[in-house]
């Protein structure tokens, strides 16, 4: 199977989807000639032109505003924010219209609205650009949150999303873009709610979440040559969960720790924690544990950047506390 990058991967996902359905379209700040902050609409611009790939000003109120309008009138609209920090703009947009418009009016409207956009940390962009902020959704009803960790996830997951009739936020983790893997070439869908066993194991559960799965794959491995064997699952999409999986895991391991870049407070390793221990407790041999960003501001420096998030080392090292 090829290899391409999660960049090419939303490319792709995006192209099939306006070959598919004219109703579809992305608008955002720089995603026409420029072709997108970290280059994921690079090319688009060329191919469908300035109706279809539609540059913005800068205003994340107008942007979302804008989709919300478009999807409500019967499009499907892709509204790129350039960074997650600023959805905080766009809020009234995203948590009191895109969210419950369905809702209010008895399901008789709808809203196919994507919300693409980057978080975290990596780039040494500091407090205003580097933040995950995926719990501030997930605290929304009526919103889907999805996180993919790799380019075959995003492509699928991205075109299922762009299908939904619900607004969704899709969130791609900065350090992402240029990751390689394996897509297929033929179309393929991921279903929402569907997490995904990275890896199996009997010791303990990992859920990780976005960069945090490459993470613990890596400290899964190292912590296998000693004789630890972890499973490591995938949400895959936050809003809906897939409960089901995860406490099929729980059963067989009884020991469960969640690893997320998000700060630790009122993020979501507090929401799957408590989701565990009402629904799989009995299964457990352990409390359990929660790895998560420092609850502090992002720092601009490297090597405290690097500090205030879970690294492989922090990985290894709970799993070891925890067995």
């Amino acid at each position: 199977m090829r290899e391409i990058t999660f960049q090419q991967a939303l490319i792709e996902a995006m192209r099939e989807e306006m070959l598919r359905d004219e109703r579809v379209f992305l608008m955002g700040e720089d995603v026409g000639l420029y072709g997108g902050a970290y280059g994921a609409s690079r090319g688009l611009f060329n191919e469908f032109g300035p109706e279809r790939i539609r540059d913005t000003a800068i205003s994340e109120a107008a942007i979302v505003g804008a989709g919300v309008g478009a999807a409500l009138t019967g499009m499907r609209p892709i509204a790129e924010i350039m960074y997650i920090d600023f959805t905080g703009i766009a809020m009234d947009q995203i948590a009191n219209q895109a969210a419950k418009v369905r809702y209010m009016f008895g399901g008789k409207a709808r809203v196919p609205l994507v919300i693409r956009t980057s978080c975290g940390s990596g780039r040494s962009f500091a407090a205003q650009h580097s933040q995950c902020l995926e719990a501030w959704f997930m605290h929304v009803p009526g919103l889907y949150v999805v996180m993919p960790s790799n380019p075959y996830d995003a492509k699928g997951l991205l075109k299922t999303c762009i299908r939904d009739d619900n607004p969704v936020i899709f969130i791609e983790h900065k350090m992402s873009y240029k990751m390689k893997g394996q897509v297929p070439k033929e179309e393929y869908l991921i279903p929402l709610g569907q997490a995904d066993v990275k890896r199996s194991g009997g010791d303990v559960t990992v859920i990780a979440i976005s960069t945090m799965v490459q993470r613990a794959l890596k400290a899964a491995e190292e912590l296998a040559v000693e004789g630890i064997e972890v499973e490591v699952i995938d949400p895959r999409s936050l809003v809906p969960l897939d409960m089901e999986s995860i406490c099929s895991s729980v059963k067989k391991t009884g020991r469960v720790i969640v690893v997320h870049e998000s700060v630790e407070r009122g993020g979501p390793g507090a929401e799957i924690a408590t989701r565990i221990m009402e629904e799989a407790f009995d299964y457990l041999d352990a409390p359990v544990k929660r790895l998560s960003g420092k609850n502090c501001p992002m720092p601009c420096s490297p090597v405290l950047e690097e500090a205030a998030v879970p690294q492989i080392s922090d990985i290894i090292g709970a799993v070891k506390e925890i067995i």
